[in-house]
């Protein structure tokens, strides 16, 4: 009996490692997929279907491509603050193809991104099989859970989502392209995180280190991946990105994240391996959903970046797009 239960742990733990690895690399498959749909021959996803047509200076190659629809992004960050409801059915939208991307990324898998499969199973395989050890390496001492779990409150999503929700509220009352953006992407982000975490605890239900079978897969559980880990660094992955040339504001995010994620070790909530996985997970989906938004005018620092604007003159019956240069961005 004793080996039938050892050999469908190993079986569990082979399909964990495998699913992990999935899910750890789940943006960049996606990120490959869309590289083609989003950008081709230099377009930005603003592009209107008819650019050729509206610029009659294109070569006949360009103009017999087939219209790229590209539904993830109708969002037009600089133009002006929009109305709720629209605003939310775009936000709704762009986190279903989103959850499509990091779900169906295992079918994507290939000898060019097998390295970023291997690397995070690898790591997380082997913090499983020491995870018990180094727990308890710590105290583990009342005061050391208390603290512990208020520290790693900051990674909360109920902390998280009012203030990445704020900062929309600030750059519609400021005029800020900017805090719109982190304030709409920060929020999608979030919600992506924790569809995902939810998935993945009810597929694995790992005990926690208080729970009766601490460590066990499938024991009805809630400690694999980590939430609080996951949703920490998809926000500070998310602000290092957007924040390219303000080293500061990524390092900070990263060491909130770091902290939120031992904090949760040290509350016994978690294993070791439960925050690297939600870590590692939360860092791509942060820059998944950067990457697939880059068609926007809020970056300062795209000063050379060629944007093709939709123009219309519904009084003069004209229509076009317009190539935009932003040569004072990068000032």
């Amino acid at each position: 009996m004793r080996r039938k239960m050892e050999a469908t742990k190993a079986k569990g733990l082979l399909q964990t490692l495998v699913i992990v690895g999935a899910l750890a690399h789940a943006v960049c498959a996606g990120q490959a997929s869309q590289a083609q749909t989003q950008f081709p021959a230099g377009q930005w996803v603003f592009a209107e279907p008819n650019t050729a047509e509206a610029n009659p200076e294109s070569d006949d190659s360009d103009s017999k491509r087939p219209p790229v629809e590209d539904r993830r992004d109708r969002i037009f960050y600089p133009g002006d603050t929009e109305r709720p409801k629209p605003l939310l059915r775009k936000l709704a939208l762009n986190i279903v193809l989103d959850e499509k991307d990091i779900f169906t990324s295992p079918f994507h898998v290939n000898r060019h991104n097998a390295l970023e499969w291997l690397v995070p199973i690898a790591i997380t395989g082997g913090l499983i099989v020491g995870d018990r050890r180094i727990a308890n390496i710590l105290e583990n001492s009342r005061g050391q859970v208390s603290w512990g779990g208020r520290i790693s409150n900051i990674g909360a999503s109920y902390t998280l989502i009012p203030i990445v929700a704020s900062s929309y509220v600030y750059g519609a009352w400021r005029d800020n392209p900017k805090g719109r953006e982190i304030g709409v992407l920060g929020t999608e982000t979030l919600l992506d995180s924790l569809i995902v975490v939810e998935v993945l605890k009810e597929v694995f239900r790992r005990d926690r280190p208080d729970n009766k079978y601490p460590g066990d897969f499938w024991a009805g559980g809630s400690s694999f991946p980590s939430g609080h880990a996951m949703e920490s660094w998809s926000i500070a992955s998310l602000l290092d990105h957007e924040f390219k040339h303000k080293r500061i504001v990524g390092i900070t995010a990263y060491t909130l994240a770091g902290i939120v994620s031992a904090a949760r070790i040290a509350a016994r909530k978690h294993f070791a391996s439960d925050v690297v996985a939600g870590g590692t997970m939360g860092w791509f989906i942060g820059r998944h959903v950067y990457d697939t938004h880059m068609s926007h005018l809020a970056h300062t620092h795209a000063s050379l970046i060629p944007m093709i604007v939709p123009e219309a003159d519904p009084v003069q019956r004209k229509y076009g797009a317009a190539l935009v240069l932003n040569l004072s961005a990068g000032r």
